[in-house]
């Protein structure tokens, strides 16, 4: 008789590692959430115990919503105030370093009502040390030439100009393209300045601006009309 062999036992698949780790992460996280769970059941049951903490709690956090809003609305009219005395000399702009005169420039652009005025000079500025956009929509790109001697130091020429010209609108998407100097501007360049529609604020054009009220478009010749209206139009 020939003996029939045992039927060979089927191999159990053990779980792979993969498998292993995600059950250990959903059993972690059941734990957790069931803890989570269980503590926010014991605060709450906690306040209801102790209503009166939650009252306190509350009053104190209204009164730092209030503290903190006006503050905010102090600080608001400190910086309107502060905006509309803004008020330079010559002497003073002469003085300045050309990263603090770019400061100034872009302070001076807050001052006439353009909020979100910044300085971007330095390197690859690509020809805006300013940008700025106006209470009629009108985004300004700024370029600006400190000369330390003043009127004395050298002009600012044709080429300054060319380099506002070939990236203030292209690459900046100004409407209105600026040059602001506390020196002086050579015939030539205003010609060019002129004829490409370009804005040239000079010494003279800057001390007006610098230390009176009016703002920059009321002192240029042929800004760009607004593009939205506003309660200034």
């Amino acid at each position: 008789m020939t003996r029939r062999r045992p039927p060979a036992r089927r191999r159990t698949r053990r779980p792979s590692k993969r498998q292993q780790q995600r059950d250990a992460q959903l059993i972690g996280f059941a734990v957790v959430a069931a803890a989570v769970i269980g503590l926010l059941v014991m605060v709450v049951n906690w306040l209801a115990a102790h209503w009166w903490v939650l009252v306190v709690v509350l009053v104190l956090a209204g009164l730092a919503g209030v503290g903190w809003f006006s503050t905010r609305r102090q600080q608001a009219r400190w910086e309107t105030v502060r905006a509309q005395g803004l008020r330079y000399g010559l002497s003073q702009l002469d003085a300045l370093h050309h990263s603090r005169f770019e400061d100034v420039i872009r302070d001076l652009m807050r001052r006439d009502g353009c909020r979100d005025a910044v300085r971007v000079g330095g390197g690859g500025d690509l020809g805006a040390d300013v940008k700025a956009t106006d209470p009629f929509g009108r985004r300004w790109v700024i370029q600006c030439k400190h000369r330390r001697n003043g009127s004395r130091g050298s002009a600012v020429g044709t080429p300054d100009l060319q380099v506002l010209n070939g990236t203030a609108r292209q690459v900046h998407g100004a409407d209105v393209a600026v040059i602001v100097t506390n020196g002086r501007v050579t015939a030539p360049a205003a010609a060019f300045a002129k004829q490409q529609r370009l804005h040239v604020v000079d010494r003279q054009t800057l001390a007006v601006w610098a230390a009176g009220s009016r703002p920059l478009w009321e002192l240029l010749r042929a800004v760009p009309p607004p593009r939205r209206s506003t309660p200034l139009s």
